[in-house]
């Protein structure tokens, strides 16, 4: 069975960052119990491969990646870890 927030994070990024390659993981079971799990937000992993990184820093990419998905933060999703990459770096 497919998660919806899955689903809604992979539509966001691709929408917003035409990536080549994107990878999300769903690491809130590691984290049951957890404070921040509380609310209901889960703790995911993305790794995105995008023409829109290249030439631009590190901070920027993680911006652009929370902006496509920033009404989902605090709510569905508690935490992200980002690893944003251009295809040259790949």
């Amino acid at each position: 069975m497919s998660d919806p927030r899955l689903e809604k994070i992979r539509t966001r990024l691709q929408a917003a960052l035409t990536p080549l390659e994107i990878d999300i993981g769903d690491e809130s079971a590691m984290h049951a119990g957890h404070a921040g799990a509380a609310s209901g937000g889960g703790h995911y992993t993305v790794r995105i491969v995008s023409a829109r990184f290249e030439g631009i820093k590190l901070v920027m990419r993680h911006r652009l990646v929370y902006d496509s998905v920033h009404d989902m933060m605090h709510k569905e999703i508690h935490a992200l870890a980002i690893t944003a990459l251009a295809p040259s770096e790949v």
